[in-house]
């Protein structure tokens, strides 16, 4: 029975990163607007709610560096980046998910969490980089590579990805997911 179902997160895994790899050709014949909308980031939170945190954290990691030595784009560095705040996306999404009470407003929190501190992770990982060349890396570079610039793409993280949640519970997708949001223990659903 494991091996079933690790086989299914295997498989939809490798979905959510053929996803990853490919959302960016949607919005990239405009590169300002594709890196305003973070395309690679939806696939994988929805990876690390739906397949759980380690599974979102490989996925995560490996996105950016797949696109980067396939395409060339993103460049190394800002791939490198990506990877550890994609990868920090799938893990605490996944995680948050499971361990967080099983309420709709939890989807939010664990969704808004993982956000921050994939963001955080991003700066301390730019800090690093900047630190090791000749240009440096304060809060307003930060600032604006992880919230200003990105604020389309938050906004529609904060819209989808819940929604796809809901539903995919609603109709009892979730692989692996017993709980029943919005019901108690006598079965009695709000």
């Amino acid at each position: 029975m494991k091996n079933k179902i690790d086989v299914k997160k295997l498989s939809l895994s490798a979905m959510f990163l053929a996803l990853a790899f490919l959302m960016p050709f949607l919005t990239g014949q405009i590169p300002q607007f594709g890196a305003m909308l973070c395309p690679m980031h939806i696939p994988v939170i929805l990876c690390g709610f739906v397949c759980g945190g380690p599974w979102g954290l490989a996925v995560g990691f490996v996105a950016p560096l797949l696109r980067s030595f396939t395409l060339g784009m993103p460049p190394l560095m800002t791939a490198l980046a990506m990877a550890f705040e994609l990868g920090v996306y799938g893990l605490a999404s996944g995680i948050l998910y499971r361990w967080l009470p099983a309420k709709k407003i939890y989807i939010y929190v664990s969704l808004v969490a993982s956000m921050v501190l994939g963001r955080l992770v991003w700066g301390a990982v730019q800090f690093l980089f900047m630190g090791l060349g000749a240009t440096q890396f304060g809060f307003a570079k930060f600032w604006a590579g992880a919230v200003a610039n990105a604020i389309p793409g938050i906004v529609v993280q904060l819209i989808l990805i819940p929604v796809i949640i809901m539903a995919l519970e609603r109709f009892g997708l979730l692989p692996g997911k017993t709980v029943v949001r919005g019901c108690n223990e006598e079965n009695r659903c709000n």
